[in-house]
């Protein structure tokens, strides 16, 4: 969710650190800042740490530097999603130390000692700031991060690096930290417990970086170490070192450089108005992506092992929050129905919290667009604690957490999607998730090759497909045009499409702020059909499958009420349009894969509502894009 950016450096670090700011904006945050060993004009020597704030824009912020004539070779810079406190100047990052006894307030006078950013939350600050009060710090914010920088500074006895390593031995919770102090102007160090933290090498060896992600170092450095949990890392000129969660170094072989391609073209908007459009156009590349290669259905698409353990496992429980969770819902239908493999569904942040059963011949399926989703990651560390070997994940980003820390993979190719609602890495999990069900269907037998090939056919055909339902722009922003006059929404779904349902209603409360609900369909009469009236459109997903005559009579309930219905209609259901009845057709029905189909027009309806409604659509308020605190 937040971010982090920090180097050591010979130039004037600034501008990188505020331009990897702006690659992480995408990721959500309420607030910005940047802290500096600041460098006088006319000087070589550092003056002392220097910041800037901002709770408005990282452009706002650059310009905030600028006037203030901030430069230096070593520093820090954050944005933040606000957990703890309101997301105002004195609560955003960086924090400023400047020891007991000195009124923090007093910002004009007094000389900070120690600068930090952290993102992630310290479940024991209440109990950290009580101590540090009695010991004479005074605090500036309601912000748990300030108490890290406090923590740190009484702590420091001349090393950084140790005094880091001390306080972090007393935090509890999941963060990652970048610290400087006053006394050492070419030095940061950094922390990682639980959120991504990683090391950037420069190009030459005589700078070096930290970030939350390595998009931020696009185009300064491609060489990335991935720090684990527990390591510290220490950045001075011409050198880094890392020790782990015991305390000694670690070696180039146990913290490799990998050469790492973080594109930052996917910024550029192009034609398009807002990046959740253009990314939901991209849908028929990013699928077509992520299908390449494809040949036939083998167990290796999953990584080396996979058909043994295929082979073993009798049921599959799939982890996963929001988005990602509907993905999951829809796989069920299809582990069930295709492979016949019983198959669960659990959020991920509820699941680590209850008491279950453990299966050892049972498969664990996470997914995650980032692969750093914090509630996900410690549900599966939850799993393997409890006796699970059997873990793969399905991930847009090949060198994250969840893809390291799984057995078995697969990649989706959505690309970079900077757009906080999320839509073609909807769509590829659902690819790379039905690509799964074909593969253990065929590790179990239940599969013939005329099966297989019927299905890849229809699955290499979906960039087609979705082109075609692309083109019904124009009659879903007619729909938008109602929907935006309007403050609550029904969706309704059933079997497969429920869970399309639950993901078109996601998509229209996150950027158009409506409220909006989704049901299966046949649940109406048990309590739902008491909201319908007709300032209430219920958006209805209509295939010609086997619930079809269901659904329709469902949908009568509904005009009987008086409601309004916006149907998303195969061409031969035989729904027509008429008064309370708007309906659009799809081009094609497209059996077990329509779920990918009927998604794009929800996901355009939200799109084009909120347009109407004049809401920021690729950073609906209160949301982030990667969230990687619990």
């Amino acid at each position: 969710m937040c971010g982090i950016v920090g180097a050591v450096s010979s130039r004037n670090i600034v501008p990188v650190l505020v331009q990897g700011l702006q690659r992480l904006e995408y990721r959500g945050y309420d607030s910005c800042g940047v802290a500096i060993h600041a460098v006088s004009r006319g000087s070589t020597r550092p003056s002392g740490l220097q910041r800037a704030r901002s709770t408005a824009r990282v452009s706002e912020l650059m310009e905030r530097v600028q006037s203030d004539h901030i430069q230096g070779g070593t520093g820090i810079a954050h944005t933040r999603w606000a957990t703890h406190g309101a997301p105002v100047e004195c609560n955003a990052h960086p924090h400023f130390s400047y020891g007991a006894t000195v009124d923090a307030a007093a910002e004009g006078t007094a000389v900070g000692r120690v600068a930090l950013v952290h993102n992630g939350i310290i479940e024991n600050y209440e109990a950290l700031r009580t101590r540090l009060q009695a010991a004479g710090y005074v605090f500036a914010s309601q912000t748990d991060t300030e108490i890290v920088a406090h923590l740190v500074d009484s702590l420091y006895s001349g090393d950084l690096f140790e005094a880091v390593q001390a306080a972090v031995a007393q935090l509890h919770g999941a963060f990652a930290i970048a610290v400087m102090h006053k006394d050492e102007p070419q030095r940061v160090v950094g922390a990682r417990a639980g959120s991504p933290l990683i090391l950037g090498v420069g190009q030459d060896g005589s700078e070096h970086f930290l970030a939350s992600d390595a998009m931020a170092l696009a185009g300064v450095t491609d060489q990335i170490i991935y720090l684990q949990e527990g390591d510290l890392v220490d950045l001075q000129p011409g050198r880094y070192w890392i020790t782990g969660q015991d305390g000694r170094a670690l070696s180039a072989e146990q913290r490799p450089v990998r050469t790492v391609q973080a594109h930052s073209g996917a910024a550029e908007l192009g034609p398009y108005r807002h990046y959740m459009q253009k990314e939901i156009f991209e849908q028929p590349r990013a699928i077509a992506d992520t299908l390449d290669g494809v040949q036939g259905i083998v167990p290796e698409l999953f990584g080396d092992g996979a058909y043994r353990v295929f082979q073993v496992i009798d049921s599959v429980l799939i982890l996963a929050c929001g988005t990602s969770y509907y993905s999951g819902c829809v796989a069920k239908y299809w582990l069930e129905g295709i492979a016949q493999i019983p198959t669960q569904v659990e959020v991920a942040s509820e699941y680590r919290y209850r008491t279950s059963v453990p299966n050892p011949r049972q498969l664990i399926v996470t997914i995650s667009q980032s692969g750093e989703t914090a509630d996900t990651l410690a549900a599966l560390r939850h799993a393997q604690s409890l006796g699970h070997p059997h873990t793969l994940t399905i991930c847009n980003v090949a060198t994250s957490a969840m893809v390291r820390e799984c057995a078995l993979a697969y990649i989706t190719r959505a690309g970079i999607e900077i757009g906080v609602a999320s839509t073609k890495a909807f769509t590829t999990q659902l690819a790379g998730l039905f690509l799964l069900t074909l593969a253990l269907a065929q590790s179990k037998g239940r599969l013939t090759e005329e099966q297989e090939a019927a299905h890849l056919t229809a699955m290499r055909h979906l960039p087609v497909a979705l082109q075609a339902v692309l083109a019904l722009e124009p009659q879903i922003i007619s729909w938008a045009e109602d929907f935006a006059r309007m403050e609550n929404a029904l969706f309704l779904g059933r079997g497969l499409h429920y869970p399309i349902a639950l993901e078109g209603a996601l998509k229209l409360k996150e950027i158009s702020y409506i409220h909006a609900e989704a049901y299966p369909a046949g649940e109406l009469k048990h309590g739902p059909l008491a909201l319908v009236t007709s300032a209430m459109p219920v958006v209805t997903v209509a295939p010609n499958d086997a619930l079809l005559e269901k659904l329709k009579s469902n949908m009568q309930e509904v005009r009987a009420r008086g409601g309004v219905l916006y149907v998303l209609a195969d061409a031969d259901t035989r729904i027509d349009s008429e008064d309370g009845i708007h309906v659009i057709r799809m081009p094609e029905h497209y059996g077990a894969l329509s779920p990918l189909l009927h998604v794009v027009p929800l996901q355009l309806l939200a799109y084009h509502t909120a347009v109407a409604r004049g809401t920021d659509v690729d950073k609906p308020r209160n949301l982030a894009k990667s969230v990687t605190v619990e």
